[in-house]
């Protein structure tokens, strides 16, 4: 690794190992790029719920896999905190998958001191909490949109369009109630470090990545490797940063409208 940009943490979630959406070739162009002391891996890493469907395993998904084991085995910190979607490997917190530890939640110490809780986030939803059945007709629905917008991908680009744009992204922009339920997500995740007296959280579980500042704490969602290909790194004096890998200027154009939209709602 030597020669990498080198980050002190990064935090993952929602890759969806195991799913035709799942990114993996850019996800591992991302590994590839940074090296880190720290890698928490917040949820939501293989796809149990759509796998019952359809398993589609590439060879990129295994590599990530071989990748992120082979970092344990090297020295880097790396954490596992199971989601909704790989919620079987609850089962197994306090065990150790190749030096790679299962934890339900995770307090990690920012270089300046700050302290965060990592989690996955499903504990907020209360649709996932009380209406299950919504929850994964939900994502039947996320998925084909997906894969509607890999299609519509390749259309543009048959016309020379090649800027990425994404029907799944957009939908969820645009539905208000969506934008709502972002909103008493965040607003909830926030309740959850302030009661434990940290200083912020970082989630992931609504594919919506953002760093802000919400009533004085920080609220940090790590995005997705479905759709916008998203990740959250700590720099050695404690900063911040969220990379939006291979499509940075509309994701960052992205993410600035959904908080735009966000503020407007309140």
């Amino acid at each position: 690794m030597r020669g990498m940009p080198t980050v002190r943490s990064i935090f993952l979630s929602d890759i969806h190992l195991g799913t035709r959406a799942c990114q993996a070739d850019r996800l591992l162009e991302f590994l590839r790029h940074y090296a880190a002391d720290h890698v928490f891996l917040v949820g939501d890493i293989v796809d149990f719920w759509a796998m019952r469907r359809d398993v589609v395993w590439t060879a990129a998904q295994n590599t990530v896999v071989q990748k992120l084991l082979r970092r344990a085995r090297h020295g880097e910190h790396v954490v596992f905190i199971p989601g909704n979607h790989d919620e079987a490997l609850r089962d197994y917190i306090g065990i150790a998958f190749g030096d790679i530890p299962v934890r339900g939640e995770h307090v990690h110490t920012m270089a300046d001191g700050r302290r965060f809780l990592l989690l996955h986030g499903d504990e907020f939803d209360q649709i996932i909490r009380h209406q299950r059945w919504i929850a994964v007709l939900g994502d039947v629905i996320y998925d084909a949109l997906v894969r509607a917008s890999a299609i519509l991908s390749w259309i543009r680009r048959r016309f020379g369009v090649h800027a990425y744009w994404s029907l799944a992204g957009y939908a969820k922009r645009r539905v208000k109630r969506a934008m709502q339920f972002i909103f008493d997500f965040e607003a909830s995740a926030v309740r959850a470090a302030r009661q434990r007296g940290l200083d912020g959280i970082v989630c992931g579980h609504i594919h919506s990545a953002a760093i802000r500042e919400v009533d004085g704490l920080t609220y940090v969602n790590c995005g997705d490797w479905v759709d916008s290909c998203t990740a959250i790194v700590e720099h050695f004096d404690g900063r911040l940063e969220l990379i939006a890998w291979g499509l940075q200027d509309l994701a960052a154009a992205t993410v600035a409208a959904e908080e735009e939209e966000l503020v407007c709602a309140s």
